[in-house]
């Protein structure tokens, strides 16, 4: 009988010599939209070919039962409605603002963390050392009943995992349970295993750069805010079977913080999680598409497993020969071809082409897992075939 997926990728992620290339989708929304749960999604990708994963259930994010939420709309002249939002704590009051742009996905509410938040904010929830304290008050621990609760979903995943020979991963990409109370926050944009993408959503981009030179005593006490915050999330996701991290690091590349920064707030929380994980008997597996190779030895000291997001067509010094000099031999590596540049734009060649270089370059490390970077979102025809051509030329190669 011949290796499970979890097998396989646990062994690329090890570096265990001889092991097969085996490749996993980091991403697949595609995919997932055709699927109604998990386990159809996971059945539908070993279908194609790919070594699946299965991911459990987050922790909800909680706000403190005493807080008071108030949001209002507002119609300025001559531009897009304004959404407030308000949260009154014990310890005082946190406001954010945004602009309803026409491409703004969550209605009439403004949730406290995502994406869509940063470009469109003209008040960041956090602004000063001022809104500290409130925001310790907001944030709360999950309860009693969301850990019974959510050991009680990650059971029955890590069975459905176990029973198929799938991989069961937490961290960044676990499912949001829905909260019966939804106040507009968006609990899936957060995920556990975040602390500097949480610290942007709260701040903006450019803010907690400035702070760094101006008070970093603040940032420093922001940053151990979150990571405290999200340690006790973390380890409860740690009892669950899980045997990868995923911990989301789209905003920890030299795009935004220089290597001096990077190791003075950065990679002090990423190594004692990285420490965490390690105690569990856990991977950490870092997720970082761009930006990467001014920090990289700092990111194999700090204890990371596997980079997850090699992007050869659209990072920042991401090309495979550089990953390959920088990284190679020390550490994971996931990735290699770009999503929506080649696999959903790309002609069969073009995605032949790129496979073939990404395996060719990357797999002699002996620790490398082949995948779309990040994602692939088109459900049309021109990408449903060249997914086609990746799995078909991967299996080529790897000889399977």
């Amino acid at each position: 009988m011949g290796a499970t997926a979890k097998e396989r990728l646990l062994s690329a992620i090890a570096g265990d010599a001889g092991a097969p290339t085996p490749c996993s989708f980091m991403i697949f929304s595609a995919l997932a939209a055709k699927c109604r749960d998990y386990r159809e999604l996971a059945m539908a990708e070993k279908a194609l070919g790919l070594d699946a994963r299965v991911p459990i259930v987050d922790l909800p994010v909680r706000f403190a039962p005493e807080a008071r939420i108030i949001e209002r709309v507002e119609f300025p002249s001559g531009g897009p409605p304004l959404l407030h939002r308000s949260y009154e704590t014990a310890a005082g009051i946190l406001t954010a603002t945004v602009r309803k742009t026409e491409d703004w996905p969550h209605g009439d509410r403004l949730p406290l963390f995502g994406d869509h938040i940063a470009p469109r904010a003209t008040k960041f929830l956090v602004s000063g050392p001022d809104d500290l304290e409130a925001l310790r008050s907001l944030l709360v621990e999950p309860t009693a009943d969301d850990i019974a609760s959510f050991r009680q979903e990650a059971a029955e995943r890590a069975r459905f995992a176990d029973d198929r020979g799938f991989l069961l991963t937490g961290g960044w990409g676990a499912a949001r349970r829905p909260l019966a109370e939804d106040r507009g926050l968006i609990g899936s944009d957060y995920g556990t295993a975040t602390i500097t993408d949480a610290l942007m959503w709260l701040c903006g981009a450019t803010q907690p750069l400035l702070w760094a030179y101006d008070d970093p005593g603040f940032l420093s006490e922001l940053i151990s805010l979150l990571e405290a915050y999200n340690r006790r999330r973390l380890e409860i996701h740690l009892e669950s079977g899980a045997k990868v991290i995923f911990h989301r690091g789209w905003y920890e590349g030299t795009e935004f913080w220089s290597p001096r920064l990077y190791q003075q707030f950065v990679f002090p929380t990423l190594r004692r999680e990285a420490e965490l994980c390690h105690q569990a008997g856990v991977y950490l597996a870092y997720i970082l598409t761009s930006g990467m190779l001014p920090i990289a030895e700092m990111i194999v000291e700090a204890g990371v497993d596997v980079v997850v997001g090699i992007d050869p067509g659209e990072g920042k010094g991401t090309t495979l020969e550089a990953v390959r000099s920088s990284l190679g031999g020390k550490i994971g590596l996931w990735g290699g071809v770009s999503g929506p540049l080649t696999v959903e734009r790309g002609t069969e060649e073009e995605v032949r082409a790129a496979v073939q270089a990404a395996i060719a370059a990357l797999a002699p490390t002996g620790r490398f897992i082949l995948s779309p970077v990040d994602n692939v979102t088109d459900r049309g025809e021109l990408a449903w075939r060249n997914v086609k051509v990746l799995v078909s030329t991967w299996r080529q190669m790897v000889g399977d």
